[in-house]
């Protein structure tokens, strides 16, 4: 399945959008109904509106229907490992448990493998909206009632 993925990402990588940077990334995930949905970054002239390859992906996937992801493979060029963005790796631990694979590849084949823990260890995630605010009447979502809140935070 790894080179099925990796086939999947190399794919997209091929056709990502990057006439500004030049620098092309492709993703593939396979997810919990067992099919595989790949994206590739889109750039636009306006830099903050583009989208990355595994956002792209993680959307394929969600419009798909599926609502777990059970591996990503991620390709990009160039020496050094290119793993997914601070904002990506956010978006993939909200669809995949803390141990699903991250493997980083690049045209050739697979790089290295890190988990989704390991590439954010510390993860903001739903325990962080306050899920259990029953408990605490009048606490506000996200805030630990038991530590001092800043003034900006009251």
């Amino acid at each position: 399945m790894q080179k099925k993925l990796h086939e999947a990402a190399k794919h997209a990588y091929g056709r990502a959008y990057a006439p500004y940077s030049k620098f092309k990334v492709g993703a593939a995930i396979l997810a919990d109904d067992g099919k595989v949905y790949a994206g590739g970054n889109v750039e636009n002239a306006a830099y903050p509106n583009g989208v990355c390859a595994e956002t792209s992906a993680i959307s394929a996937m969600v419009l798909g229907g599926a609502k777990k992801i059970r591996a990503i493979a991620v390709v990009a060029g160039g020496p050094k490992l290119v793993t997914p963005c601070g904002g990506c790796r956010q978006r993939i631990a909200e669809f995949a448990d803390p141990e699903t694979p991250v493997h980083i590849c690049g045209p050739e084949g697979l790089k290295t493998t890190f988990t989704i823990a390991e590439l954010l260890p510390a993860s903001f995630d739903k325990e962080n909206l306050g899920r259990n605010l029953g408990r605490n009447r009048g606490a506000k979502a996200g805030l630990n009632p038991q530590r001092p809140r800043s003034r900006t935070a009251r």
